[in-house]
């Protein structure tokens, strides 16, 4: 098979894009037959039929959609190899990917230093928990991502970020909770699997030979703080959220004590895609943890 075409590639997308030769054309400035004949020499060169014909619009096959997720990476690394080479400054699109947590307490100063020191660049976030952002910096669908320990770490690299303190609240309702042994059958309240926090939860009660009750899975930091001050359940926090959700006061806040009390959060990328855009995001972090 020959090397992949770089224009090509970008006559496919523009077709998986736009639905339809036609309009590819008109977006490319091309005449519609050099469009037809690039995507049939492009199916021709791989051996695979890249689109089917459905409703009078193309979309993508099973190897259309493959072929994308890699033009998608390689038509915008090209871009930014000709801008690192051209002025050496991080330039184009870095999606970075965060625990919710992170996004709403940590975030907002760190991404403001970086615009103002980069405005030529545009940030993505991406939100999702640990286990799902270690998976898609692997699968290069984003730059780099902020995950707590513990995380499967295979294949990647990374760099200290924040340490979280974390607390167990509770209805102020309730009696002091000393330990899992008083939540009894009461439910908890926690992210789905793959979320970090939600194993040092399950760490915890598993340490002391309890098992926990009814398990509420959302998919939000405020609901979570919400449905514990309604007398929903227990959950574990990062102090940092509560601080920025305000909803303390209207919560009992244990601190945990031992390995369960704190969680490093850690930027974690690929090696080999690190783009000027993600390095200089490295350098922001590392001089603002200083």
């Amino acid at each position: 098979m020959r090397n992949l075409d770089l224009d090509a590639l970008q006559i496919f997308k523009a077709v998986a894009d736009h639905g339809g030769v036609a309009r590819a054309a008109v977006h490319l400035n091309r005449v519609q037959s050099n469009v037809s004949t690039r995507l049939k020499q492009l199916e021709a060169s791989l051996a695979a039929p890249l689109f089917r014909r459905q409703n009078r619009r193309l979309v993508l096959s099973d190897q259309g959609r493959v072929l994308l997720s890699y033009a998608d990476r390689l038509l915008r690394l090209s871009d930014e190899a000709q801008a690192a080479v051209r002025d050496g400054a991080p330039q184009g699109l870095l999606r970075i990917g965060t625990m919710e947590s992170t996004a709403a307490a940590r975030l907002p100063p760190i991404l403001a230093a970086y615009h103002a020191a980069w405005p030529q660049v545009r940030i993505e976030l991406v939100t999702g928990t640990s286990g799902a952002l270690a998976t898609k910096v692997r699968n290069y669908e984003i730059e780099a991502a902020f995950v707590a320990e513990p995380f499967d770490a295979q294949g990647l690299a990374g760099m200290p970020a924040f340490q979280e303190e974390l607390a167990l609240i509770s209805p102020l309702a309730w009696p002091e909770i000393r330990g899992p042994e008083d939540i009894g059958d009461r439910s908890v309240i926690a992210f789905a699997t793959g979320c970090s926090y939600r194993r040092i939860l399950e760490s915890w009660f598993g340490q002391a030979g309890v098992a926990p009750g009814k398990v509420m899975e959302f998919a939000s930091y405020h609901a979570i703080v919400a449905c514990v001050a309604a007398g929903s359940g227990v959950a574990i926090v990062p102090r940092s959220v509560l601080a920025v959700s305000g909803g303390e006061a209207s919560l009992r806040v244990t601190p945990l004590s031992g390995q369960h009390g704190r969680a490093q959060t850690r930027l974690v990328w690929r090696a080999e895609n690190e783009t000027p855009a993600l390095q200089a995001f490295q350098e922001l972090l590392a001089q603002r943890r200083q």
